[in-house]
């Protein structure tokens, strides 16, 4: 019996959802983006028939039970109320909306429908992290004190490297917080608790760098570093950066009461989407076992590895949560969370000071 139909709108990081979707036994019947052309060449690498340059023309003539939403974050809410309206369950890529107030919408409508919806938070399904997760909920660290974590990346590190919609507020909604950043705020969430406030400094290098039609300097962060506090009073502090020449990695520490844990994904390694974890007891680090299997993928594309290796299994739970009834996770409610913490730090970056975040429910 043939899986669930899915529609895959936005190309960019979202091709990497065809491998993730057909590894699941899905069957991606649509993919869309403005230049068709170009789609059709990843159409035809992955066995799909339908291309759309439209995505309204993708949810009227394919009619995916599934819709994948990875365009600019602007575009999120309309299409996700679209497709809810049809009935199609939704993965939604982060940030969710280009702020808070969109995207408590966006909950609202999921809610209205009762079809499946899902943040695509794939950074919580490398294997290392998976075991992270679970050894901090059974006490491994004690009571946690401090967290310090890194994402960073080089894609725009070069004065010469060409500009995107990423550098744009009124598309992005956010720079490197929103691309990376907002993975860090998920993953101390879903391991440590909500924020409670924060504060936050942004930088831009090259304020020459506009965005593709945008006939001003670009408003969107190529780096942050924030400093936020937990409910009970743990700290955190972060740096996210896509201006980091020869990075390629993403890194979690956090120190408690009876030991602490060190995380890192390198992704210029082999079977680099594993991830690395190292424990320590009050003594010594030593490195841990994953507690989950570990995605074998052959070849070198980086979109067929991220897809196989960490969206893979976020899609699993996502068509569990479809075909049982049970509690999606990480939900769409989660990345409202993670909008509020960004909408936070941007403010107090411009303000100077902490921005209390008085209430993380959806």
């Amino acid at each position: 019996m043939a899986g669930p139909t899915v529609g895959v709108i936005g190309l960019g990081f979202g091709r990497a959802h065809i491998p993730a979707f057909q590894a699941n036994g899905c069957d991606v019947v649509a993919i869309c983006q403005r230049d068709e052309a170009a789609a059709r060449k990843i159409a035809d690498t992955h066995g799909v028939k339908s291309v759309y340059a439209r995505w309204e023309d993708l949810l009227e003539r394919a009619r995916p039970e599934i819709v994948v939403i990875a365009t600019p974050p602007h575009n999120h809410l309309a299409i996700a109320e679209a497709a809810f309206a049809r009935g199609a369950h939704v993965l939604c890529e982060k940030p969710i909306t280009l702020t808070a107030d969109e995207g408590r919408r966006l909950v609202a409508a999921a809610a209205r429908s009762a079809c499946v919806a899902m943040t695509g938070f794939n950074w919580r399904f490398p294997a290392a992290m998976q075991t992270l997760q679970a050894l901090v909920a059974e006490g491994a660290i004690g009571r946690a004190f401090h967290i310090g974590a890194r994402w960073l990346g080089a894609r725009w590190a070069a004065e010469s490297a060409a500009a995107t919609w990423r550098m744009d507020r009124a598309q992005a909604g956010h720079g490197a917080l929103g691309d990376m950043g907002v993975h860090v705020v998920d993953l101390v969430r879903w391991c440590f608790g909500d924020f409670t406030r924060v504060t936050a400094t942004m930088g831009i290098p090259y304020p020459q760098r506009s965005a593709p039609g945008v006939a001003r300097p670009p408003d969107a962060e190529d780096w942050c570093i924030l400093l936020g506090e937990l409910v009970g009073g743990v700290q955190v502090s972060s740096t996210a950066s896509r201006v980091a020449h020869g990075a390629n990695e993403h890194t979690l520490e956090a120190y408690g009461s009876d030991g602490a844990v060190q995380y890192r994904l390198t992704r210029d390694t082999p079977g680099w989407w594993a991830g690395e974890l190292k424990l320590s007891r009050g003594g010594a680090f030593e490195p841990v076992a994953p507690r989950v299997p570990v995605p074998k993928i052959d070849g070198t594309e980086a979109f067929e590895q991220i897809g196989r290796g960490t969206i893979a299994p976020l899609v699993a739970r996502f068509l569990d949560a479809i075909r049982t009834g049970a509690a999606p996770s990480p939900s769409l409610a989660d990345g409202l969370r993670a909008q509020q913490v960004l909408d936070a730090a941007a403010r107090a970056a411009v303000r100077g000071t902490w921005i209390d975040i008085p209430q993380l429910t959806a």
